[in-house]
């Protein structure tokens, strides 16, 4: 099995986050968000993951090496393949080719999901869906009464399904695939300017191959702050069982209301934490009170009630801000 990331994207919905730190790199609950996919997805293979590859943009050799470490970690192969252009979805995944081959999973790194189920592996294809209210702002499949894809429609302004598309797919042969890919930009068939994957999709349903929808239990974005932000709530609250606080905190007239998850050598001081949120490594808060937010490694935070915030790494805060959305090495004083 080979599971597949494209995640090349700039992140300008998460700006400024992402000026420092690749979207896929940001902590969700103290994991990068790519390791909490990838290790979800690894959960429901009935089989070893042979291979992860990575599309990426030029992110440095540190991210790159970071990736490589994450898929050694599943007991993969981790390899890393480059996107020069944006040119969709489609392109993106055949930056990949090599690894498009037998039983292979796409995954775009910028969801999280819950699911229960394991990956049937002898169907030709399944394609992740959840249930929306309103899905005029998605792509979403139609299924027959036999459960099977028939079509696929991007943000219908007339309801067709409420199955959205959640960005991740399972294809029992990867060349399959890639000729259909390839088929596409030898063809130069695109929509609004790029190569995309529902094409290929369509082609392939088109020549008789069987896509069955894969329902998860949750669905979470992770596209801009206040997405990322709820997603952190929602992972804390699944995995609550889990979390502890490290010995290595220092808690002064302080208290942490669950479910949050907290780094090492945190220290709080006349501080309030909790709930829902995650506190990176090495953060200092005095006279602070901050929930349902996500504060990276390294931060000092003094005099503040914050609510709703995404606070990179490394920064100082220090007055009343209430919502915040601030990068890596950042000041705000009030």
């Amino acid at each position: 099995m080979n599971i597949i990331i494209p995640m090349a994207g700039m992140g300008k919905r998460m700006r400024p986050h992402t000026l420092t730190v690749p979207k896929p790199l940001i902590n969700v609950a103290g994991k990068p968000i790519v390791q909490r996919l990838v290790e979800d997805i690894a959960g429901l293979c009935t089989e070893p993951v042979d291979e992860i590859a990575f599309i990426i943009g030029h992110f440095g050799d540190a991210v790159e090496q970071q990736l490589l470490n994450l898929a050694t970690s599943l007991g993969a192969k981790g390899k890393i393949c480059y996107q020069e252009e944006a040119l969709g979805t489609a392109h993106a995944i055949l930056c990949a080719e090599e690894s498009l081959v037998g039983k292979t999973i796409i995954a775009f790194a910028d969801t999280l999901f819950r699911a229960d189920f394991k990956l049937e592996t002898e169907k030709d294809g399944i394609l992740w869906v959840s249930q929306i209210d309103d899905p005029s702002a998605f792509g979403v499949v139609k299924v027959d009464e036999n459960n099977r894809i028939t079509d696929f429609v991007e943000k219908p302004q007339e309801f067709v399904s409420d199955l959205a598309m959640i960005g991740i797919y399972y294809f029992r042969d990867g060349q399959v695939l890639k000729e259909e890919l390839n088929y596409l930009i030898d063809n130069n068939i695109m929509n609004d300017g790029e190569y995309q994957l529902p094409d290929a999709l369509r082609n392939m349903t088109a020549k008789g191959m069987h896509f069955s929808p894969g329902k998860v239990n949750e669905w979470l974005d992770c596209g801009n702050k206040n997405a990322t932000v709820y997603s952190n709530q929602r992972v804390l609250e699944n995995i609550k069982a889990e979390l502890k606080v490290p010995e290595s905190v220092s808690r002064t007239n302080s208290m942490i209301i669950p479910p949050c998850y907290i780094g090492e050598n945190v220290e709080l001081t006349n501080a309030i934490v909790g709930p829902h949120v995650s506190l990176g490594g090495n953060t200092k808060l005095t006279n602070t009170v901050i929930t349902n937010s996500i504060i990276q490694e390294g931060t000092r935070i003094g005099n503040s009630i914050i609510d709703n915030s995404m606070v990179g790494a490394f920064a100082k805060v220090n007055g009343s801000a209430i919502d915040l959305s601030i990068s890596d090495y950042s000041t705000v004083e009030n």
